[in-house]
């Protein structure tokens, strides 16, 4: 066996050791299935085997399949039957474990995800190490997919359906102690005693046959149509998923349906139900476009697989943030959290002592609800130094200004700082909208010079979009980077663009929605449709979060820069009476498109209807749809013929973390690959011969779809392995 090592001891128990060569981490490769079905076969029929203990070589228990390899399994070529046999054989070699006929136990000595809390739960008992980074879990759901190694049948028989549903449907993590408490586990032990626990187990209790094994086993909780507890069950969470999923993610109706026939079934044939099921997420292109975005290219990104290799990796120990508003007080909160020093500057101390005060407030939540201590609290506000004077950035490795959308106030600060900074210090913006390379010209060190846009708030966002301008080097592009690994954010690398590609894309989202309600479509229709396709907020809605104030100004901006170039929306007045006529200027502001009543929710201004009464015939949820989810698909596309996107997967990390496009799609070059690049370009050609050139085919799309070429061919994928 090359996965797993035996050790038989002179009391006949067998120590298999999980240790997959070349993995950081133990994963689900063929060889895995081969062996662990051996060793089964081996425990079986060696007479001198009393019993098993099944643990791992490596920090973490096991971790499951390898997604690198299941991301290429949706095709319309795939071989179904191949799919299927694979997934049996993992079933096969699971239940042959626990068929063995002699007691088998793990002992979980770190996390255990997906396939690895799977070969658990098929042993007859299971000991997990009382370790503070050790995670429990069925996360398939999370990609598109179910448990496929039996996780679906065996948890609902150990805990019942109800609590089995609410953690496979979820994807919840459970630490050891919430895993004993659920159910999962059978005994919590001391980091180090696991094998120890799990070994006495076998030889003074060992029971070799699962109670579902057992003649007359019954469900906790019951199961089956005729039971009223499991028929609320599945009636309720039928719903619930429903509203949750909006019918855009198959993975967690499947799952109810698999416990749901499963559970009725005898444990083998309710395996052959979980398969088909699995194999049928395989098959859709949902699973597809969520492991290769979430998972696969997400890690890729996390690596810092844009890096330049050649400068050194450079820690950041001091970072100076310019400006302590909501953006630059969340940069120095996450960059505290960190571990990094950091000092927040504004134009006076009560300014900046107020921008530390958002730290303080998040910490506060924090030690309420038990997820930090007052040590580490206090350390983290203690790294957060408070100040006016420009003097305390000297010694700063990376300055971040983060002040008002205003060439002439960031010029001030860029000539400030770099007056005091060190030689080889990096300057970077958080711009959201102007081009870096023009903000570059007030600094004497272009090259040192780069834009690192955070999404706000800053501690939520995962994403952090960096700007790379004409003069920018490598060296900046590097240690950019560089801190947002440090920070544990996701970077993408972007080059110089009015908007750059993430401001740019969505803000063609919000304004198809606001010339939607000048057409006279109900804004009801529009918000609602929006939230269905999968995007977290309506159209008018985020349009009053971010203000229709700053979207005016940006606009203003961008007709004064751009002069005769500047192609008008159909948005555009209708954001300039908002602004201007009716001062109604956002939620800040108290009314936008929405009222903020103070003792209630939001509801759209029925003075709506008044300023764009609605049209006597209303056009089709599709429709609605469509005009929505390919006018920012179609400007990604536009993004990448002018190179500010440089990597389709960047352009789909982009658009599903950075703003929220539907995950469900992947991302907005994913979205295109999954109508079809045929079928999208026909659809946009109807479009732009409604709505006009902004649904226009760009040439290289068309000429894609042409040829039949995709925006990630199968090899290029897997190129990421390495980097992820």
């Amino acid at each position: 066996m090359t996965t797993i090592n035996w050790q038989l001891d002179d009391d006949g128990v067998v120590l298999l050791t999980i240790d997959v060569a070349g993995r950081s981490m133990n994963v689900m490769t063929p060889e895995f299935l081969k062996d662990i079905a051996t060793a089964a076969e081996r425990i079986a029929n060696d007479p001198d085997v009393k019993g098993a203990v099944i643990t791992s070589g490596k920090d973490a228990f096991l971790v499951g399949a390898d997604l690198h390899e299941l991301v290429n399994a949706y095709s319309p070529q795939a071989d179904v039957h191949k799919l299927y046999s694979w997934c049996s054989n993992l079933q096969q070699a699971l239940r042959a474990v626990e068929t063995c006929g002699k007691p088998v136990a793990a002992a979980i000595n770190g996390t255990a995800l997906g396939g690895g809390l799977e070969v658990a739960l098929a042993c007859h008992y299971r000991v997990v190490a009382d370790q503070p980074r050790t995670k429990l879990g069925l996360p398939e759901v999370q990609v598109g997919l179910l448990p496929g190694g039996g996780g679906t049948q065996r948890l609902p028989r150990m805990i019942g359906i109800e609590p089995a549903l609410q953690l496979i449907t979820q994807g919840k993590h459970l630490s050891p102690a919430e895993s004993l408490a659920a159910g999962v586990v059978n005994e919590l032990v001391a980091a180090g005693n696991e094998v120890a626990a799990a070994r006495r187990w076998v030889l003074q209790e060992g029971v070799a046959l699962q109670p579902w094994d057992k003649k007359g086993f019954k469900v906790p909780g019951g199961a089956g149509l005729m039971h009223p507890g499991a028929v609320q069950t599945f009636m309720v969470g039928s719903a619930l998923l429903q509203k949750m999923t909006r019918h855009n993610y198959p993975a967690p109706l499947a799952i109810m349906s698999a416990v749901y026939e499963g559970t009725v079934l005898p444990i083998d044939k309710a395996l052959e139900v979980e398969t088909k099921y699995f194999v049928s997420l395989l098959m859709n292109p949902v699973s597809r476009n969520m492991m290769r975005t979430l998972f696969v290219n997400k890690g890729a990104a996390d690596k810092l697989v844009r890096r330049p290799a050649a400068p050194p990796r450079r820690q950041v120990s001091k970072l100076g943030v310019l400006g302590a508003g909501m953006m630059g007080a969340g940069i120095a909160y996450v960059s505290a959290k960190a571990g990094i020093e950091v000092v927040l500057l504004d134009t006076t101390n009560e300014k900046a002592d107020k921008g530390k005060d958002y730290s303080r407030s998040l910490i506060k939540k924090q030690l309420e609800h038990g997820r930090v201590d007052h040590k580490t609290a206090e350390a983290l506000l203690d790294r957060i130094h408070t100040g006016t004077d420009f003097s305390l950035l000297s010694n700063c490795e990376l300055v971040i200004e983060a002040v008002f959308e205003d060439r002439d106030v960031k010029a001030e600060v860029t000539k400030r700082a770099e007056a005091v900074m060190a030689d080889d210090a990096i300057f970077a913006s958080n711009t959201s909208t102007l081009p870096i390379t023009g903000l570059a010209e007030a600094a004497t060190r272009a090259d040192q010079f780069i834009g690192i846009h955070f999404f706000s708030p800053v501690d939520k966002m995962p994403l952090v979009e960096v700007i790379v301008g004409e003069k920018t080097s490598d060296i900046a592009i590097a240690q950019a980077l560089d801190y947002i690994q440090q920070i544990r954010k996701t970077p993408i690398v972007v080059n110089d663009s009015r908007g750059f590609y993430t401001s740019r894309v969505f803000s063609v989202y919000t304004r198809e929605g606001i010339a939607m309600l000048a057409e006279g479509i109900s804004p009801a229709l529009i918000e609602n449709v929006a939230r269905n396709a999968g995007m977290p907020v309506g159209p008018l809605a985020v349009t009053d979060e971010v203000s229709l104030e700053l979207s005016y100004h940006v606009g203003q901006q961008s007709q004064k820069d751009l002069g005769e170039a500047y192609v008008a929306s159909p948005a555009d007045e209708v954001i300039r009476k908002f602004a201007i006529d009716l001062d109604r200027k956002g939620k800040r502001f108290g009314k936008g498109f929405y009222e903020y009543p103070e003792d209630g929710k939001k509801y759209l201004w029925p003075g709506l209807a008044e300023h764009f009464p609605p049209a006597s015939v209303q056009p089709g949820a599709e429709e609605v749809r469509s005009r929505l989810l390919y006018a920012q698909a179609l400007e990604t596309v536009r993004c990448l013929d002018e190179k500010v996107v440089t990597h389709p997967a960047d352009a789909d990390i982009g658009s599903v973390f950075g703003w929220g496009f539907p995950a469900w799609t992947g991302g907005t070059l994913s979205y295109i690959e999954t109508v079809g690049l045929k079928a999208f370009v026909a659809r946009a050609d109807q479009l732009a011969d409604v709505y006009g050139v902004r649904f226009s085919v760009p040439a290289s799309l068309r000429s894609m779809a042409e040829k039949g070429e995709l925006f990630y061919p199968s090899d290029d994928v897997n190129a990421g392995r390495n980097a992820a």
